[in-house]
């Protein structure tokens, strides 16, 4: 989205969609050996299913948790960039 994508560039912070179970020293850890960097700091945000209707039956979206990883200074993650 736009506010990442200006997080990313602005504050070298990066989001991720992780397992609802994950805390923030697992997520900081996989982050480290997947893309060999040095994190600064994450923080974890439970984001709500939104509740839809399909005619008359209303359902609900699964929740999901998203990440935030602010990585150190000098450190890039080469996923996106260009885009």
């Amino acid at each position: 989205t736009e506010k990442s994508t200006t997080a990313r560039e602005e504050s070298n912070k990066y989001f991720f969609e992780v397992d609802r179970k994950a805390n923030k020293v697992e997520i900081s850890k996989a982050v480290e050996k997947l893309f060999k960097v040095k994190v600064a700091d994450v923080c974890v945000i439970n984001v709500l299913g939104k509740k839809k209707r399909m005619g008359r039956i209303v359902g609900q979206k699964s929740s999901w948790k998203k990440a935030i990883v602010t990585l150190a200074a000098g450190n890039r993650i080469e996923i996106a960039e260009g885009v």
